[in-house]
């Protein structure tokens, strides 16, 4: 299968390549401060929450703007991703219904965008990591461990609801609904500790895991058990699982409803 994936990327990769630099040149297109906005935007909402919740909740945990900023970032990226997955095929509706290219080229172009989008955000977190008094280890090479995942997490998710959106438009707004559940479900500003002893809840939620593993790895230097990575994988790979198999169940179908 996996040659079956790479002899397609090859024949496809140029069509591939101009998607994802179209959907990131799109992104930032008559804006003024460009890509300098993808840095900015999480460092403005990432002071207005270490504001909230150090100063008017009093929240005592160590080094707090980099538990914050870990939360923020993986976050983001799950959130701008998977949106942007759910409109691509519609969006999109007017090249592939002319253009025999394989749809979900579109779909993997957005999360690329995203990624893209984290590679420049990463930047801004470990300057503030530094900025923290936080020491740069060997360790935090493993963040490519959470951050592969995530992106593995976010094919799944995508296929899932693009197809979806394909036949239901409401999904769009159940989303967004979802989405903002999410955010507040897991402990992106306040610790998991919070539950006490009902706090094992949060290891069913991946998101959480993948933010935890990084949390792990730069603020605590501390590298998760065997057991977490396979937790980890488990989820990535039952997403993209389960999105490749509702995406080729309904493949041939997506022409007839764009």
């Amino acid at each position: 299968m996996l040659k079956r994936l790479a002899e397609k990327y090859k024949r496809y990769e140029f069509v591939f390549s101009e998607l994802v630099n179209r959907d990131f040149k799109k992104k930032y297109k008559r804006s003024f401060l460009g890509i300098l906005w993808s840095m900015l935007a999480p460092m403005f909402i990432l002071m207005v929450l270490f504001y909230v919740f150090r100063y008017i909740f009093g929240n005592t945990q160590p080094h707090y703007i980099i538990y914050l900023f870990s939360g923020l970032l993986m976050f983001q990226y799950y959130s701008d991703a998977t949106n942007g997955a759910m409109m691509a095929l519609v969006s999109n509706a007017g090249i592939f219904s002319k253009v025999n290219v394989p749809k979900y080229l579109f779909l993997f172009s957005r999360v690329v965008s995203s990624t893209i989008n984290l590679a420049f955000e990463m930047v801004v977190y470990f300057v503030f990591t530094a900025v923290d008094g936080v020491p740069f280890t060997w360790k935090f090479i493993l963040l490519l461990f959470p951050i592969g995942c995530l992106f593995a997490l976010n094919i799944g998710v995508g296929l899932i609801i693009s197809a979806l959106y394909v036949f239901f438009k409401d999904i769009q707004h159940l989303y967004g609904v979802f989405t903002t559940a999410l955010m507040y479900f897991t402990p992106i500003f306040y610790g998991a500790e919070m539950l006490g002893e009902h706090a094992f809840i949060f290891n069913i939620n991946p998101l959480y895991l993948y933010i935890n593993y990084v949390r792990e790895i730069v603020i605590y230097g501390r590298i998760p058990p065997l057991t977490y990575h396979a937790a980890c994988l488990a989820f990535a790979a039952a997403a993209v699982t389960a999105g490749m198999m509702i995406y080729k169940k309904y493949n041939h179908r997506f022409l007839y409803y764009v």
